[in-house]
């Protein structure tokens, strides 16, 4: 194996960790108040009329597919579901901030940006030879 398979992959894992450990923090701290979180996303979701179950999606989208991420298992399949969940926040709680500035000038909305980017990246690239499951 090359020196540049071996930093392709290793990148591919590291993207991964990342990206993962930060979605599942959030996952994390909405599961530690289950009933908070999911009264407020249910509203959310129920005021776009949407279904109530779709409540649930955000845990899989800051659970499982992070899990999905971290472990390499179904890692592009991880990353679509942390777009999708992405795109879901961005229309739900952060769409009054597309064409906001931070105070230091930067975009509102950038943390964001770069779940959903980096979501769609191991989506594309997979995950890479350390992975549990390589694909």
């Amino acid at each position: 194996m090359s020196y540049r398979q071996l930093g392709e992959d290793a990148g591919r894992l590291i993207l991964r960790l990342t990206l993962g450990i930060l979605v599942i923090l959030h996952g994390v701290a909405k599961l530690q108040n289950f009933q908070g979180a999911t009264a407020a996303i249910g509203k959310q979701v129920t005021d776009l009329g949407l279904p109530q179950f779709v409540t649930y999606g955000v845990f899989v989208g800051e659970v499982l597919a992070p899990v999905l991420l971290i472990l390499g298992i179904f890692s592009r399949l991880g990353g679509v579901i942390v777009v999708i969940n992405m795109l879901f926040a961005l229309v739900l709680v952060h769409s009054q901030q597309f064409f906001m500035l931070t105070k230091n000038g930067g975009w509102q909305l950038e943390l964001q940006a770069f779940y959903l980017v980096c979501g769609l990246v191991v989506a594309l690239i997979g995950s890479g030879r350390y992975a549990v499951r390589p694909d």
